[in-house]
């Protein structure tokens, strides 16, 4: 059988001696992959399913895509109740299969990322309890005892959006293909008005609907792609989800996915207020996150933009790549409305 790239022929051998009950021989579907993190589904004779994740193609900067510590992570939080898949096992040894990869069980549900999907899958009921579900898990990585968990000294503790803010500042100054006034300016006014970090805890990073997986009924059954989780300030991960969620009545965002505009899905306020509700957090200041985390969407895009100026897809149209740039000063428009909203 022709193993598919990322898999060598070490894996199987590496998989039998160190995950129990793991039987050969070994089927390998790629389900996710490209500049991120490799995701395969593993199915053994006996009937068992996993996942393996492993760095990019060609990788070399295993800090960039540390296995050690998203194994980690999970499974710290496998004695919490922060639904994840359970961790079975650790490599480190790049002479198995090239760079480091830790396995963990395959969780049967459904990632929902298009508003067919949800309509299909959910219906009205299951897109409501969906809502909800994101709410509460969110809540309960939140409320997860660090020093219980073996997780407190994943990060520094403070000055989490200060941090946040210099580092993508940063990237796109290094990075810079065009004079970005709105950009530095929004970059500063955010530093002068950053909020009191109120506590310290688990941040995902990246959390919204598509890095959750749910069952039939709309309940996250398990939190995915935690290589960008540290600790922080959570209020940035609530910021961020309403950036990234658009309600069947929300205004659209400028991020474009029509997902949460199915019948059922809650609105955005909805969402926060369930939030105070569940977690007890004051979110007063909230329209401060939604500003960063628009403005960090804007740096996101225009990296993206700039590595495809720069010929990451080979020779094209600079029309083509208009999207991108219309795409960067909406965020930013946006990140200076939530910011007019607090004066």
């Amino acid at each position: 059988m022709t193993l598919p790239h990322g898999i060598s022929n070490n894996v199987e051998g590496w998989l039998v001696a160190n995950i129990i009950g793991a039987t050969a021989p070994f089927a390998y579907t790629q389900i996710a992959g490209g500049h991120s993190n490799l995701t395969f589904k593993v199915d053994d004779a006996a009937g068992h399913s996993y996942v393996l994740r492993r760095p990019p193609l060609g990788h070399r900067l295993a800090s960039a895509h540390d296995m050690g510590r998203e194994h980690r992570i999970i499974a710290g939080l496998a004695n919490s109740n922060v639904p994840v898949a359970t961790a079975r096992g650790l490599c480190t040894d790049e002479n198995v299969n090239e760079l480091p990869f830790y396995v963990m069980d395959f969780v049967d549900g459904h990632v929902v990322r298009d508003k067919a999907t949800a309509e299909t899958i959910l219906g009205p009921d299951g897109c409501r309890r969906a809502s909800e579900s994101i709410v509460d898990t969110m809540a309960a990585i939140h409320a997860v005892d660090l020093k219980s968990v073996g997780l407190d000294d994943l990060g520094r503790h403070d000055g989490y959006i200060a941090r946040q803010l210099k580092r993508w500042h940063g990237n796109i100054v290094e990075q810079r293909t065009r004079e970005l006034p709105l950009v530095d300016s929004v970059f500063e006014e955010l530093m002068s008005r950053i909020p009191v970090q109120a506590s310290t805890t688990i941040v995902h990073g990246d959390y919204r609907l598509d890095n959750c997986m749910v069952d039939a009924k709309g309940n996250v059954i398990a939190v995915l792609d935690w290589e960008i989780c540290t600790l922080g300030d959570p209020m940035a991960d609530l910021g961020l989800l309403m950036v990234y969620w658009t309600g069947p009545n929300d205004d659209a965002s400028a991020w474009s996915n029509s997902v949460c505009t199915a019948k059922g899905f809650l609105d955005r306020a909805d969402l926060a207020r369930r939030y105070a509700e569940t977690s007890g957090r004051d979110i007063s200041q909230l329209d401060y996150y939604v500003a960063f985390a628009y403005w960090k969407l804007a740096c996101i895009i225009e990296g993206v933009y700039a590595r495809y100026l720069g010929g990451a897809l080979g020779d094209r149209d600079p029309s083509e790549l208009e999207p991108f740039k219309v795409q960067v000063e909406g965020a930013t428009q946006k990140a200076v409305q939530m910011l007019e909203r607090m004066t």
